[in-house]
């Protein structure tokens, strides 16, 4: 899968009682978001974007915000000075979903974009 199968997806509500993604799938999905790692015993994926400067780091985080809402899939931020930290896992499962890649492959979009 390319980064730009996964941001022709939508996420898909889960509500917990399914598995999340094996390792393998979760490796080959990750190759597919340039730039994300995984952390956290591969139950997380992470990225940090930097900025000119702090109001530009608020903005990305505000555009972040909306395509959660639209996707119903939010991450976690940690914001320091002109750099902002994006965490992603499923939080209903502690653990990786298809979801948390194709949010990772729209911010990574968002992050392309003028800062």
């Amino acid at each position: 899968m390319s980064a730009v199968d996964l941001t022709k997806k939508k996420c898909v509500p889960c509500r917990g009682g399914i598995p999340p993604l094996d390792p393998e799938e979760a490796r080959q999905l990750l190759a597919a978001t340039p730039g994300w790692e995984m952390f956290h015993g591969g139950k997380r994926i992470r990225r940090t974007y930097s900025f000119a400067g702090f109001p530009a780091a608020i903005e990305f985080v505000g555009r972040i915000a909306q395509l959660a809402e639209e996707e119903g899939h939010h991450p976690d931020f940690e914001i320091t000075g002109r750099d902002v930290t994006v965490v992603l896992y499923t939080h209903v499962l502690d653990d990786l979903h298809e979801n948390d890649f194709i949010v990772a492959a729209k911010v990574n979009e968002i992050g392309a974009g003028p800062r």
